[in-house]
């Protein structure tokens, strides 16, 4: 009789007992979800930042070859492909990006490249001894990925809005 009373023996859980795990369950990731996606989207926002800052470096590395930035119809595509013209790509001594491709943003987004100067106009963009307010504007679009929005990550600081709300939040 012994040999039957260790057959039955429970092996499984019953349903109020698999009911009480899920709540518990449910009840952490309730508690912790929010966190973990708030540390997400500040490390998406870090890791923008940072390869905006890779991005700056290489076109840095270009105009020391160069002796100007790309405009803003090259884009950043100068920093990974040398020039049509074939006197300046004999200056070009790429590719200036680590494996020769650009980076995408944490959203997927191609990274956005200005370069507007006045003195490009006067004297045929040949000055680049002002390379810190002659710097080019990289950006991201952000998480929604429209253009001029408060999400957008940048290498320049906002000046309109943000400047006024910076001074009162000022670390």
């Amino acid at each position: 009789m012994s040999f039957r009373n260790s057959r039955h023996t429970r092996h499984g859980l019953t349903l109020l007992e698999l009911m009480i795990v899920l709540i518990i369950l449910v009840g952490l990731i309730a508690i912790v979800g929010p966190r973990l996606l708030g540390s997400q989207k500040k490390a998406d926002i870090r890791t923008a930042q940072v390869q905006i800052g890779n991005l700056a470096s290489a076109i840095k590395m270009y105009a020391v070859d160069m002796k100007t930035f790309p405009l803003t119809e090259e884009g950043l595509d100068l920093l990974v492909s040398p020039p049509e013209d074939e006197t300046l790509a004999k200056k070009w001594d790429g590719p200036y990006i680590e494996g020769g491709k650009l980076p995408k943003d944490p959203w997927g987004s191609s990274f956005q490249y200005e370069y507007v100067t006045d003195s490009s106009a006067s004297d045929g963009g040949s000055s680049s001894k002002d390379t810190t307010s002659d710097f080019p504007h990289i950006f991201s679009l952000g998480p929604d990925r429209q253009p001029g929005t408060s999400d957008d990550i940048s290498n320049q600081p906002q000046i309109d809005d943000e400047a006024s709300s910076s001074s009162s939040t000022s670390k």
